[in-house]
């Protein structure tokens, strides 16, 4: 579908400034690229044209899709909930294993196969009866200037945002953009530097500055992903070190996932996560205190369920992404004991038996004529 010329055009970036020696320095992420002329930066998408930055994949996305909100994968924001995902192209990290590599490390921008102004993509969620709106597939962070410009618009019709991102932005700029996230997924790549700079080319510390400051600073609802490896991240030492670092720094409640690899990109020579790694990794993380611990993309129902820290009920059973049995109330409370989950509830969601499926489902935008209502 094609959008107007305003909707697509090349879009002023926010964050940069110039050097001593003429180049232009972009300060959205850690990465700090140092552009010339008509240069783009590491993420592909942001490039210098004439005296600033622009951002060339503002209002141009890879797909509009509808998800449950366990797909972020979020199990305390809104259970069961509608999400209207989508992303754009590109990526400021390197990783090596990336699972969705056809959007992130894309660098032809035909693939970009629809557009949509933030007016229309608010429109089509509400058409569709999302809770929220998902910057996902690729890193939002690169493509801030939109999404915030979509969120800003969210937020004026009653819609909530959600942020998928690996948390690789720098302070300055992560002010501006988590203002405008209700709720956020960060991708904790592995728990040593070694990890980020062999496999992700990027560093671990960035990271762990952004979650400690989301955490504590910020009322964005967080939880983390972690994409377990055979040989490279799951090892019980790592895992140990990871899981205490997020109950003393993050607290007990953030709730931790992990997620099962399979082979893709450049890690095709690495066999599949076993499923008794994450059962494995789930119990080092239980054992350091930390109360809501999941497996992701694998069969585990035990893994998905989510239990009452009061009395051990379980509370919302999850096969997959179907919502088998929901017992709390609008605020989150256990029927037993009264115990709050941690998180964000209310009336929305939790369909129970209302399965979305292992894809995602795609839909049109709704396109806005002049003057008039939105059509398909």
């Amino acid at each position: 579908m094609n959008a107007s010329p305003a909707t697509t055009q090349n879009h002023p970036g926010l964050y940069w400034h110039r050097l001593d020696d003429g180049r232009i320095q972009c300060d959205l992420c850690p990465r700090f690229c140092k552009l010339h002329e008509d240069q783009r930066g590491a993420c592909f998408v942001r490039m210098r044209e004439g005296d600033g930055i622009v951002l060339t994949t503002y209002g141009r996305s890879s797909g509009f899709c509808i998800d449950p909100i366990e797909k972020k994968p979020l199990n305390h924001f809104y259970p069961g909930s509608k999400v209207f995902s989508f992303g754009t192209a590109g990526c400021n990290l390197a990783c090596k294993f990336c699972q969705n590599w056809d959007i992130s490390k894309s660098r032809d921008m035909d693939s970009l196969m629809d557009a949509a102004s933030p007016d229309e993509i608010v429109a089509t969620a509400k058409h569709w009866g999302c809770h929220s709106v998902a910057f996902t597939y690729n890193d939002p962070v690169i493509f801030a200037e939109y999404a915030m410009d979509v969120a800003d618009a969210c937020h004026a019709h009653g819609l909530q945002t959600v942020a998928v991102t690996a948390g690789y932005i720098t302070e300055f700029a992560r002010r501006d953009f988590f203002s405008r996230m209700d709720a956020a997924n960060v991708d904790l790549k592995g728990f040593t530097d070694d990890f980020y700079v062999r496999l992700c080319g990027a560093h671990l510390q960035p990271v762990l500055d952004t979650l400690v400051w989301l955490q504590h600073e910020t009322d964005v609802w967080v939880e983390l992903t972690t994409l377990l490896i055979p040989g490279q991240n799951d090892s019980d030492t790592e895992l140990q070190a990871l899981s205490k670092w997020v109950h003393d720094e993050l607290g007990a409640e953030v709730p931790l996932h992990f997620s099962a690899f399979h082979p893709d990109f450049k890690m095709t020579d690495v066999p599949p996560t076993p499923p008794a790694t994450l059962t494995r990794a789930r119990r080092i993380a239980l054992d350091a205190g930390l109360k809501h611990v999941y497996t992701g993309n694998v069969h585990d129902v035990e893994g998905d369920t989510t239990h009452c820290t009061g009395c051990g009920r379980a509370l919302i059973v999850r096969d997959w992404y179907e919502i088998r049995s929901y017992a709390v109330d609008a605020h989150g409370a256990c029927p037993d004991c009264g115990t709050k989950l941690a998180g964000r509830y209310g009336a929305v969601g939790a369909a129970v038996g209302d399965a979305f499926g292992a894809r995602r489902i795609p839909v049109a935008i709704h396109r806005q004529p002049m003057g008039g209502r939105t059509t398909p």
